[in-house]
């Protein structure tokens, strides 16, 4: 059978075909510590369960609006509001079927072939297999664990050229856990106001999971607002991964291109997840707090026994819920013949000679580095690194 040249310019995310590999060896009887989670392992709040079963009983089951229920958007912009001082009309916002198809209907209505998307590394990994497959062209800024993984405003300035049309970034930011503070997104602002024609995709998904203090959006910056895309959801700070709900905060010119692309795609988001995202947003943030404490505690864990782990370096993650060590230091090491030659060979060893799993950081563009979720109990962290230990050992 002939397939679509399409499939040919964007790859599978290796978050999910890791979690396919740990799927099999389970379904073969191997303890698999999973490290390589990406979403929260709590359960979604009741309040916001109670409100899904509500609206079920009240017969919210018809198609909805491509754009999403108008008391939701009016939700998002309350939140907008009093979470980081804000102000969206419900015009600016549009809900979609998760934040990943916020950002791909992003990329599908303002990025063209000829033009180029500046990404800064380590960045999620759909942000450049959306581009290629629109047929954009990515040009990714490495950064430095020196710098705590964050672009600065020089090697922005370089990457910006007359074809540079997007610019996506994340903050708290998947995999790093890098969070940018007021005044570096200030100096990143002074950059974009040289190049009017760039627009900023800002993904805040991680808003809530913030270890550092208040979160900070550039879009606070009034001189900019109007560039900025803010993509957001609720998977992440609300435990609802499976809800399948995502937003974006722009223009009406942008809302509406959105709008017209998925009204071919998916039409209107899931009317359930819809009605319980009103509560979940307009209620108080007590389930949440208490959630990202707990983060917290593990991040303090996982961080001392990255350390006690020979050929781990890592930053300090101030937000997400993920450390990111350098490991090359294993580079050129073996075991029964085999060789560690790169970040993916370092998560296949760990993965069958310690049963722990973990993503590499080819995929973020970053490959010297692997991806560690504490998105897992305090206890299994503990006996994750245990083996780790124990597999490294054994390498020469």
């Amino acid at each position: 059978m002939k397939f679509s040249s399409l499939l040919d310019k964007f790859n599978e995310p290796e978050t999910l075909k890791m979690a396919k590999v740990c799927r099999e060896l389970r379904a073969l009887g191997k303890d698999i510590i999973d490290l390589s989670l990406g979403e929260p392992d709590f359960d979604t709040p009741k309040h916001i369960k109670d409100a899904a079963i509500k609206a079920i009983e009240d017969n919210w089951s018809h198609y909805t609006p491509v754009p999403g229920f108008l008391d939701l958007r009016e939700a998002i912009c309350y939140k907008f509001e009093r979470d980081n001082q804000l102000s969206y009309k419900p015009e600016n916002i549009i809900v979609s079927t998760g934040a990943k198809q916020s950002i791909a209907n992003l990329v599908l209505a303002t990025v063209d072939a000829s033009d180029e998307v500046v990404i800064p590394t380590p960045y999620w990994v759909t942000y450049s297999e959306i581009v290629r497959l629109v047929g954009g062209s990515v040009k990714l800024v490495r950064t430095t664990l020196e710098n705590n993984y964050k672009i600065t405003p020089e090697e922005l300035e370089s990457a910006i050229t007359p074809k540079t049309r997007l610019f996506m970034f994340s903050s708290p930011c998947n995999p790093s856990g890098a969070v940018y503070s007021k005044e570096e997104l200030a100096a990143l602002k002074d950059v974009f106001m040289k190049h009017p024609d760039v627009i900023i995709m800002s993904d805040e998904i991680y808003e809530y999971i913030n270890f550092g203090g208040k979160h900070e959006s550039i879009a606070q910056f009034a001189d900019l607002k109007e560039r900025v895309v803010i993509v957001n959801g609720l998977s992440k700070g609300f435990a609802m991964t499976g809800w399948r709900l995502g937003y974006i905060a722009a223009t009406t010119e942008i809302v509406k291109a959105c709008e017209k692309l998925q009204g071919q795609f998916t039409s209107g988001t899931n009317s359930i997840a819809q009605k319980s995202a009103v509560t979940a947003l307009r209620s108080d943030l007590s389930t949440t707090t208490k959630m990202v404490s707990e983060f917290k505690r593990r991040r303090e864990r996982i961080l001392q026994l990255i350390k006690e782990t020979p050929g781990f370096e890592a930053n300090n993650p101030d937000g997400a819920f993920y450390v990111f060590p350098n490991i090359t230091a294993l580079f050129g090491k073996q075991h029964n013949g085999e060789t560690i030659n790169n970040a993916d060979d370092v998560c296949m060893y760990l993965l069958y000679n310690a049963n722990v799993s973990c993503v590499t950081g080819r995929a973020f563009g970053e490959p010297d580095c692997v991806r560690f979720s504490f998105a897992n109990s305090y206890e299994n962290i503990e006996k994750a690194f245990e083996r780790i230990k124990e597999a490294l050992q054994k390498l020469q």
